[in-house]
């Protein structure tokens, strides 16, 4: 397989460069993990997020839209001690009101990856 160059700095960039990176995603759990760990990562290497990826998921409940958006303080300040994670407050509250946001929107479009999915012009939204 030919890969670019930053594909081959790791296992984990390897296995991501082949079997997700620029595949699209229509599915609204997979979908919400991929912004919220594209928003832990603003600021820090992708391959610090890929490493705790497994985490991050166990923590947000797989991306449960509908239960991370039940989050509460208590729930913050449970991911704001736990070392696994990218612990920053900011980051957290964040995932949980997109949590709360993608509710209401999928109210309104059906869906998140319906919704995100509209403003690809020429393209129906993905099915995975």
């Amino acid at each position: 397989m030919i890969r670019c160059t930053w594909g081959n700095g790791s296992s984990e960039y390897a296995a991501y460069h082949d079997d997700e990176w620029a595949r699209p995603v229509g599915e609204d759990r997979r979908l919400f993990e991929k912004l919220s760990l594209e928003g832990f990562q603003s600021g820090l290497a992708w391959i610090t997020i890929l490493r705790k990826r497994d985490a991050f998921r166990e923590v947000f409940e797989d991306f449960d839209i509908e239960r991370v958006a039940r989050f509460d303080e208590a729930d913050v300040a449970r991911l704001l001690g736990d070392a696994r994670i990218v612990r920053h407050r900011g980051k957290i509250r964040s995932t949980i009101n997109n949590a709360q946001r993608s509710l209401e929107v999928t109210s309104d479009a059906g869906s998140l990856g319906a919704l995100v999915w509209s403003f690809e012009p020429a393209h129906a939204p993905p099915t995975t």
